[in-house]
């Protein structure tokens, strides 16, 4: 059976506090007492005058008497100094033991302490309720400051077994509330990945199934006959819909993971990497006088899928002309797409970047399966930057892309 005190750590720092206090007691009345026995000596007893007279009441003897020192059990002693320079000692014999009423000696003398309170007992007696009232007080303000400590145990116990939900409270700006706001934001990042990843599959077998729906039913409907061309690019299609998907879901797993690789870091032209990606799909770029060069220190493939996402989205989505504005702002890259699409509610423009989510009515609309614009958040987060939606003037949308310079 394990010890109590190497488990429980209010104890041990009881224990530690009372025993600490309990020496330092000792040490302080170990040296009272050798400086008060120190100081006792070093003081010479007072001299009195002394007179001795015979029976007639002549002076016999006039002098200085000093009581030498001696123990209890061996009486008293003065030393008298006359005028003329003689010298006396006076001896006395001890006092006889005290007896009571009947004669029976060891008892008492009237109103003396008792023994327990007489030297050396009522000093050891003193120290002891030092040591107790020193215990008794302390130990509230022990179990008081390890309950926090409690309390995260717990909690952590609790996540270990699966409650990703459970965090600590955080009390105070010591180290232990720093070490509970450390256990909740990791706690938070844990439970809000594992959730992602739950929601990741559970969005990529519903979308996988359908393209392999759409497949089989296109080959038990084909009968072993030669397929038509159109039923021939129909299966390609949801081929190349499938090979999207599978990339996406991937590259979104990577993405998550901070540990994994995904590329070279590099210089990274962005203005030439926008402009290739506009003559693909035949959108307006327009880069401000003020950038004449932009490199941004990215791996370039991510840079040139995150652009690619936000022009296919405009595409699918635009009735017109689509745009892309590039400039400087500081120390920042700023890429704006815009198109003249229905544009983004207000209170949609934070949700259509969550994986597999796509606007109410926009899912039976040709291509995307809501991963497009999740991927460009986890890319602009990878380059520590930003990518959010606003209004384009007159109509659409218009999505931001902010990258760090050198």
């Amino acid at each position: 059976m394990a010890n109590p005190f190497s488990r429980r750590l209010y104890l041990r720092i009881w224990l530690t506090v009372v025993g600490g206090v309990a020496v330092l007691t000792l040490l302080v009345g170990w040296a009272w007492r050798m400086a008060a026995e120190q100081n006792a000596q070093n003081i010479s007893p007072p001299s009195r005058e002394l007179v001795l007279r015979n029976a007639q009441g002549e002076i016999m003897v006039r002098g200085l008497a000093t009581r030498q020192r001696q123990e209890p059990s061996e009486g008293s002693e003065f030393r008298i100094e006359t005028d003329s320079g003689e010298s006396f000692s006076l001896q006395m014999a001890p006092r006889p033991a005290r007896t009571d009423r009947q004669g029976r000696p060891g008892a008492p003398a009237p109103h003396s302490a008792a023994f327990w309170m007489r030297p050396p007992f009522g000093f050891v007696w003193m120290l002891a309720l030092v040591g107790i009232a020193v215990a008794v007080g302390v130990f509230p303000i022990i179990r008081r400051l390890t309950q926090r400590l409690v309390a995260l145990q717990r909690s952590v116990q609790r996540f270990g077994e699966g409650d990703l939900s459970v965090r600590v409270p955080t009390q105070g700006h010591d180290e232990i509330a720093d070490l509970a706001r450390q256990f909740n934001a990791a706690a938070e990042r844990i439970e809000a990945l594992v959730t992602s990843h739950k929601s990741l599959l559970a969005n990529a077998s519903h979308e996988l199934r359908s393209p392999l729906t759409r497949i089989r039913m296109g080959l038990e409907l084909m009968g072993g006959q030669q397929p038509s061309p159109a039923f021939r690019d129909e299966i390609l299609r949801n081929i190349a819909e499938l090979d999207q998907l599978v990339d996406e879901i991937l590259l979104a797993s990577r993405l998550d993971a901070r540990e994994a690789d995904v590329g070279t870091v590099e210089d990274v032209d962005l203005i030439g990497l926008a402009a290739e990606e506009c003559a693909r799909i035949g959108a307006d770029l327009d880069v401000d006088t003020s950038a004449e060069s932009l490199p941004v220190q990215g791996v370039s493939k991510l840079l040139r899928r995150a652009l690619r996402n936000l022009l296919e989205n405009a595409r699918r989505y635009s009735q017109g002309e689509i745009s892309v504005h590039i400039a400087r702002q500081h120390d920042l890259a700023v890429v704006r797409v815009c198109d003249h699409g229905p544009g983004v509610p207000a209170d949609q423009r934070e949700r259509i970047f969550e994986p597999f989510y796509r606007l109410p009515g926009a899912s039976e609309r040709s291509g995307g399966v809501g991963l497009g614009l999740a991927l460009v958040r986890s890319i602009a987060s990878r380059h520590r930057g930003t990518v959010h939606c606003e209004d384009h003037t007159g109509a659409g949308a218009c999505f931001v892309l902010r990258l760090p310079l050198h």
